[in-house]
């Protein structure tokens, strides 16, 4: 990386101004080097200008195109509802503005596969905001893994529950906007699976509804090639521990809650006394993914090595299998 490089400040614009949106950016202002939120844009203009007047953020616009057609930003964070993403990640990439589009990445599997295309003909950088994979905690759970200190994984426990207020109109059960606990916080729990596992052979998964048609709970089993097993779950009826079992031949690990965003977890050998590893977080955990979208620009890939685009699209397979099994289809899709 030459001298250039190393001092570029990164122009970055956020599509959706809603509270992820405000994590991400109390991180990126806080945390990340080299980095300025220099436009934000909504659909409501007095929406934009409030938000970017907490981050003295110098532009807002009440269009996206707008931002996009405006020159003034290098990278776009998406953090409009799921249904949206697809859409949203689209004109971005029309426009020539690498994007890191929140999760789930799209409604579907051909969705997806679309937004991937479009990446790859416009030779431009895409990531879906799996913030979890570049936590500390994660990465260390990882190398510990990969170390063989556990042994081989025979099963991953995970659960991710919140008692979440009923409104049918709300983002979280409103069919229109993807609601379900499967692509809000279920997507968490398979995330560690396919991050120590990779892509399951068996997949068998129950879910229970709210009344509006969609997953208030979502159970699933996984079988994976190596003959280790996974028990996932997810809900918005309940709260839930939202820890991480690994369990290996040698050992285990427990990830304390909230897992995705740990700030701790215990390595318990067989027949040794547990030991527990802090570990860092910065603010609310966003700032790591962006400095990793900025070292991915900065080397010029389209896309990131530690979290594929085929990553991304695997995950999409599984949810939409999942969905799949259990009756689950959104309005898009009709």
């Amino acid at each position: 990386m030459d001298s250039v490089a190393q001092t570029y400040t990164f122009r970055w614009g956020i599509i959706g101004c809603g509270k992820i949106a405000e994590k991400f950016a109390d991180d990126l202002v806080t945390y990340v080097p080299n980095a300025t939120l220099h436009a934000v844009a909504s659909r409501d203009l007095d929406k934009a200008k409030a938000f970017g007047a907490k981050y003295n953020t110098p532009h807002a616009f009440g269009s996206y195109e707008e931002m996009l057609k405006s020159g003034l930003i290098d990278v776009v964070y998406i953090a409009t509802p799921h249904a949206q993403h697809h859409e949203n990640t689209l004109m971005c990439l029309e426009a020539g503005i690498p994007v890191l589009c929140e999760k789930a990445f799209a409604i579907n599997t051909q969705m997806v596969q679309e937004m991937i295309a479009k990446s790859q003909e416009k030779n431009l950088f895409l990531m879906e905001a799996i913030w979890s994979r570049f936590h500390p905690a994660i990465n260390q759970v990882e190398e510990i893994i990969k170390a063989g200190t556990i042994g081989e994984i025979k099963h991953i426990v995970a659960d991710f529950g919140f008692l979440a207020h009923y409104d049918e109109n709300a983002r979280l059960f409103n069919p229109a906007l993807t609601g379900g606990s499967l692509y809000d916080i279920g997507i968490y729990p398979l995330f560690i699976s396919k991050l120590l596992l990779g892509k399951p052979s068996e997949v068998k998964a129950v879910a229970t509804f709210a009344p509006t048609g969609v997953d208030m709970n979502c159970s699933v089993a996984l079988a994976f090639p190596n003959g280790a097993t996974a028990s996932l779950f997810s809900t918005l009826a309940a709260e839930t521990d939202t820890t991480c079992t690994i369990y290996g031949t040698k050992g285990k690990i427990f990830i304390s809650g909230r897992f995705h965003e740990t700030f701790s977890f215990t390595l318990k050998l067989a027949g040794e006394a547990p030991q527990v590893f802090q570990t860092e977080r910065n603010g609310y955990g966003y700032s790591y993914e962006a400095i990793d979208v900025q070292r991915c620009l900065t080397e010029g890939k389209t896309e990131n090595d530690r979290l594929p685009l085929q990553f991304s699209l695997e995950l999409m397979e599984l949810m939409c299998e999942i969905r799949s099994q259990i009756g689950l289809k959104y309005p898009q899709e009709a």
